[in-house]
């Protein structure tokens, strides 16, 4: 199949762009015709280009997913086929990408493949495990419970990933701000009160020397001072990257850190028990699910551990014992885990442990805002106070060597 760039016609004469895959350009024109849409103009897109064809189209966002299982629940429990949906969503669907996307799941199931394999041909829009609890919800003919499953479980992602931009993107904002502060008083302000220091013609206390001697690195050597830090994490990034065993050491010392360790954990903990929740409780075995519940887990001491739990309810220890022997997961989560396998009410009792993992969450996120505002203004305070002190040292000693 080669991917081809179009330009076509709505029913209603709106003109539309976008990217299919098709076998010809014959295919492509008999594909929009049967989407309502009459081809204007399309073009082959080479293999080189096709690796990045993304470019410049929209992307396909986490909210545009959910209004797709929103809009599918809704049509396939009014009894409409599912090809006929498909139909009406794409025809609907306000992203472009997402719109293209739709119209190949439609052509694949008109063509034989059940939903869920065309799901899986784009792992970049369906990953694992919504294209696992679509082929649950296929096997058992209740498709409307996969998308309540996916509905819920795609919002609560949504919404977790909020928090972490929320905890994230605040701290680098004014860590930013403190910088850019640092260096228009180090290469600007400071420089020309040093010539008035210099001028004086006595010795310079201690912070003084130091202040003028911070002030000409940052003049004389700026391209350092600029770079230096990003390329430091270029470097580590690109390590991290490369290497397994550098990554695992970066986690592990992230997660042993005082405020961002318990944070991290807490985060990958409420991400395990709804994935793995939402999975167990679409008809899911227990260690498929670990084995996909794991890979939403992105400390890989965590993801170690999990893989440990895996190998261990695999021998055939119960989930709560495994939980316990990995020694990755708080007492609460072994505890709780326990009740439910013991009550027969696991898929519940995972909801409340990742319910009450997300608040905690929301708690600790702004635990930490409300730590970084005032150490940020210690910084800033310290700073404008060792300028003060380096500034005006010499200043009133000179008022001692003056005859009046």
């Amino acid at each position: 199949m080669e991917r081809y760039k179009y330009r076509a016609t709505s029913r209603n004469g709106r003109p539309i762009k976008g990217v299919l895959a098709a076998a010809s350009e014959a295919d492509l024109f008999h594909q929009l015709q049967a989407a309502g849409m009459e081809l204007v103009q399309c073009s082959a897109i080479s293999s080189k280009a096709a690796g990045g064809f993304s470019l410049g189209r929209q992307k396909v966002k986490l909210r545009d997913v959910i209004q797709f299982y929103v809009q599918l629940r809704q049509m396939q429990g009014a009894g409409i086929p599912l090809l006929d949906a498909l139909s009406d969503i794409r025809d609907t669907a306000d992203n472009s990408t997402f719109r293209d996307i739709i119209a190949e799941c439609h052509r694949d199931v008109s063509e034989g493949s059940s939903f869920s394999e065309a799901m899986s041909r784009h792992p970049k829009v369906f990953n694992g495990l919504q294209v696992s609890l679509m082929n649950a919800g296929e096997q058992s003919g209740d498709v409307t419970s996969s998308c309540d499953e996916l509905i819920v479980f795609l919002k609560w992602v949504d919404g977790m990933q909020s928090r972490v931009r929320k905890a994230t993107r605040y701290p680098m904002i004014l860590m930013g701000a403190v910088i850019l502060t640092v260096v228009v008083m180090m290469a600007f302000v400071v420089p020309q009160i040093v010539e008035f220091l210099d001028e004086l013609g006595q010795e310079l206390p201690l912070p003084t020397r130091a202040l003028m001697g911070t002030s000409d690195f940052f003049v004389n050597y700026w391209q350092y001072a600029l770079f230096g830090p990003i390329g430091f994490v270029v470097f580590l990034v690109t390590l991290r990257k490369m290497s397994d065993w550098f990554s695992y050491q970066v986690d592990s010392v992230m997660l042993k850190a005082p405020v961002m360790g318990p944070l991290i954990r807490k985060i990958n903990i409420a991400r395990f028990t709804q994935t793995f929740g939402a999975l167990f409780s679409g008809g899911i075995d227990v260690l498929s699910a670990l084995e996909a519940s794991s890979e939403t887990v992105g400390n890989k001491v965590l993801k170690e551990g999990l893989m440990n739990v895996h190998g261990f309810v695999k021998a055939g220890v119960p989930l709560s014992e495994a939980l316990n022997r990995s020694g990755e997961f708080p007492s609460l989560v072994v505890r709780m885990v326990r009740v439910g396998e013991e009550s027969g009410n696991l898929t519940e009792v995972l909801s409340q442990v990742s319910e009450f993992y997300t608040n905690d969450v929301d708690e600790e996120v702004q635990k930490v805002i409300t730590m970084i505002e005032p150490s940020l203004t210690l910084i800033l305070g310290a700073m404008i106070l060792w300028i003060a002190v380096g500034v005006f040292g010499p200043i009133y000693a000179s008022f001692g060597t003056m005859d009046f």
